[in-house]
């Protein structure tokens, strides 16, 4: 098992599309980074933002997340409130091989800002937008760029391929093409 290079990022993007579109340098004038990485790539936050809010004074549950908990935007940047959080998409649709899994790290200029980006690992055979989940740990409003790099994404190649892969167990979030709500 190992990590891959950005060669087989790249071979592997170019050849099967496992990262459409595909940026092959690392994009950073004036940017948050994005693109291939020595070990990884940084992928794009989106436009499009699902902000919590709890005017309706809701229960945040993971079986039953009401929508009306968000307020939609599709803006250039995203301003998080104080001790909150949003859900974004990456510009970036994955298709995961078989062997392989993919573990998300948040970037660490945002880290450094007190945002934590959160997306669970892309399991072998996933296919989709990521949704990403930006928190906001700061008691100020924080702001997130839309079109810049919001995390990096490390290809982890396992030793055999695995007997089930997240399509043969026909996962829920398989396909995602827009911001993805909690799903039981």
């Amino acid at each position: 098992m190992g990590i891959m290079p950005d060669s087989w990022i790249r071979k592997m993007s170019q050849e099967q599309e496992m990262i459409n579109p595909f940026v092959e340098d690392l994009v950073k004038q004036n940017v948050l980074s994005y693109g291939l990485s020595s070990y990884g790539y940084d992928a794009r936050v989106s436009r499009e933002f699902k902000i919590f809010t709890n005017v309706n004074s809701a229960t945040v549950d993971p079986k039953n997340f009401p929508e009306s908990s968000f307020v939609d935007r599709k803006v250039d940047c995203c301003i998080i409130p104080p001790n909150s959080f949003a859900l974004a998409k990456t510009v970036e649709y994955f298709k995961i091989p078989k062997e392989t899994l993919v573990v998300c790290v948040g970037k660490s200029t945002y880290a450094r800002c007190g945002i934590i980006v959160n997306v669970t690992p892309l399991e072998p055979e996933w296919e989709g937008h990521v949704t990403l989940e930006f928190s906001n740990t700061t008691p100020l409003p924080a702001k997130i760029y839309a079109n810049e790099g919001a995390a990096q994404f490390l290809f982890i190649h396992g030793e055999e391929v695995c007997e089930k892969s997240y399509a043969d167990r026909k996962g829920k979030y398989m396909y995602q093409k827009e911001v993805t709500l909690p799903k039981l």
